[in-house]
């Protein structure tokens, strides 16, 4: 309290010009460490009013930053304007400026400002730190817009700068992933390859390697270097006792997106004599019918994109959820440090990383048994919660448009139809290589793939281009409506699975959709999932465990039309009887686990079976 006490004689020596500016820059330093930034503020301005200095513009920026961390954007931008009026080249306000202006949505002039940084200020030892700050920024706006090669060009200078920067290795790889800039792992002066692996995130990691103990390996390194430490433990691991349970689902992807397109009708069938559901969502809403049909599948839905994440977790806490189920894992989004501070005494991840998170506070991923072997289960830090049947949940109440002609997707009238609709950082130059090869076997064949971005397709088609194929060999379909998506699949004729990151959702709905499917299964749960699908469905023979069988499979049904029909003929009746598209029954499968798990609790009350 001697601080806030003394307070008012230092803000009256500031107004009466004796606080020299090295006991201002002292005395708001105290005053912020101990949770007065407001006083600070006021002091701050006091000075500048009443002050002749050639400091002032270091005082406005840290003015300015002081506002910003108080919500005051308008305040602060001033006040780095002011900065930078007085001293153009002084780069910390302008950096900031940049992220004050991309908070607020001016995407354009905020890269003026870092642009700005990397054209004009000095590459100094004491400058060169923030040059990179500000292309790094560049790099991650870029990419966030899909303007991929400016992007590129950003993240390499910042690397010739310091080689020595995992994040935006990281970042710089699932870009070239995205591409299909092949070998991913590109020549950069003063990073080997090495490095490039052990920098490569978890999601980008699941196109390069098969592996579980590397894929464990790089989950591990985002918590070591990203979670927050020694956080306070909101629960105990004891049971709250409720009658009836109260399980709540976390995402960012409660909007259109495959998560939720996924689960949707799960939250709809959950027994509501027995659970209760609750859903905590950091998405913006996109006004899509996705959106309006999460939110009314839940009995309580919380918006918390404006919460820190310990006041998140507070009142996650504050609603004694016993199942807290984490939807989005180290993915695009993903705010794990909600879940750091165990705000439910169970807390699992389901759907959005297709392999183990590495959280030390998950504690279990929910799974199949082919998904999972039990003896690659060692490499995943969570244990696996094993459904009976099929670990992925589907949506029956999907929507599909109408058939589409070929011509209209731009497909040939005649020949066979390969696709994959796989997003284009999952294709790999191994698996590229086969898909070519049946085109060669395939005359008059063609490979219809999605059009994710122009960079991608350029170079695919260069690749395609330098084997000899013309360019309607390959055919790009544009992004459209989930219901018209859909129905491409019914002029499709075989889907391609991707290796070693195999189709998720893509592949359940084209299964859905009676679209043969043809997977390369390996080790991780990645490289699983498509197969897990298809054992679900009963159709082991489309599951394959090396290049050469998965060529052979996929040239055998594209040469025998009758049992690709056949193949449609059973999906068809695994939609309307299998356990693949059985909602309900997964549901109850889902609850009875998850009863049990709350029952296995100290304290907690025993209840009837689901």
């Amino acid at each position: 309290m001697e601080i806030a006490e003394n307070f008012g004689t230092t803000v009256l020596a500031a107004w009466e010009g004796r606080l020299e500016f090295a006991e201002l820059i002292d005395y708001t330093t105290r005053l912020e460490s101990t949770g007065l930034s407001p006083l600070a503020a006021v002091l701050y301005q006091t000075w500048l009013s009443r002050t002749q200095s050639p400091y002032a513009h270091a005082v406005n920026f840290n003015l300015g930053a002081t506002l910003s961390n108080l919500g005051d954007l308008v305040g602060a931008e001033a006040a780095y304007r002011r900065a930078l009026a007085m001293l153009p080249v002084f780069a910390q306000p302008r950096l900031n400026l940049g992220l004050l202006l991309e908070r607020t949505g001016q995407m354009d002039a905020a890269m003026a400002e870092w642009k700005w940084i990397v054209a004009n200020c000095p590459r100094d030892e004491a400058t060169k730190p923030l040059v990179q700050l500000a292309l790094n920024h560049l790099g991650r706006v870029a990419e966030g817009r899909k303007q991929f090669p400016d992007a590129d060009a950003w993240l390499i200078q910042s690397l010739l700068l310091e080689p020595n920067q995992p994040d935006v290795l990281h970042h710089w790889v699932f870009l070239r992933q995205k591409q299909c800039a092949w070998p991913v792992y590109a020549d950069v002066p003063g990073v080997s390859k090495e490095a490039m692996r052990e920098a490569t995130s978890a999601l980008a990691m699941l196109s390069i390697s098969d592996d579980p103990k590397e894929q464990l390996h790089a989950a591990e390194q985002f918590v070591a270097t990203k979670l927050a430490k020694d956080v306070p433990h909101l629960t105990d691991g004891r049971s709250y006792g409720h009658r009836k349970l109260r399980i709540a689902y976390c995402s960012s992807d409660f909007c259109l997106h495959p998560v939720s397109l996924l689960t949707v009708e799960m939250f709809e069938l959950h027994n509501r004599d027995q659970f209760e559901v609750y859903g905590f969502c950091w998405s913006p809403e996109d006004g899509s019918a996705t959106r309006q049909r999460v939110r009314a599948a839940m009995d309580h839905f919380f918006t918390i994109h404006q919460m820190k994440d310990e006041d998140a977790a507070r009142l996650i806490r504050s609603h004694e959820i016993d199942i807290l189920v984490d939807l989005q894992g180290q993915t695009s989004g993903a705010r794990a440090n909600i879940l750091a501070y165990r705000p439910a005494p169970i807390q699992i991840t389901y759907l959005g990383l297709p392999a183990t998170t590495g959280f030390p506070f998950i504690d279990y991923v929910i799974a199949d048994a082919f998904l999972i072997p039990p003896a690659e289960a060692r490499y995943y830090s969570e244990k696996p919660l094993y459904m009976p049947h099929i670990y992925q949940v589907s949506d029956r109440k999907r929507q599909q448009g109408p058939k589409p002609t070929r011509a209209s997707c731009g497909l040939p009238e005649q020949g066979f139809v390969f696709c994959s609709f796989n997003n284009s950082y999952k294709y790999t130059p191994e698996v590229f290589d086969v898909w070519l090869s049946l085109l060669t076997k395939v005359p008059g064949s063609v490979l219809w793939l999605l059009a994710d971005n122009p960079w991608a397709e350029s170079n695919l088609r260069k690749v395609a281009e330098s084997r000899g194929f013309p360019p309607e060999r390959l055919v790009f379909a544009t992004r459209v409506s989930p219901e018209n998506y859909l129905a491409r699949y019914l002029i499709a004729d075989l889907f391609l699975d991707t290796f070693p990151f195999n189709a998720g959702t893509t592949a359940n709905d084209c299964l859905w959709m009676g679209c043969p499917l043809v997977t390369l299964t390996g080790r991780s749960f990645g490289a699983r999932m498509a197969g897990a699908l298809l054992t679900a469905a009963g159709l082991p023979e489309l599951i394959t465990y090396n290049l050469a069988d998965y060529e052979a499979v996929a040239l055998q049904l594209a040469n025998d039309p009758a049992r690709c029909a056949q193949l449609r003929t059973r999906l068809g009746d695994v939609r309307e009887h299998g356990v693949l598209f059985d909602t309900p029954t997964f549901v109850r499968d889902l609850e009875s686990r998850l009863l049990e798990l709350v029952q296995a609790l100290p304290g907690a009350v025993q209840a009837a079976a689901v």
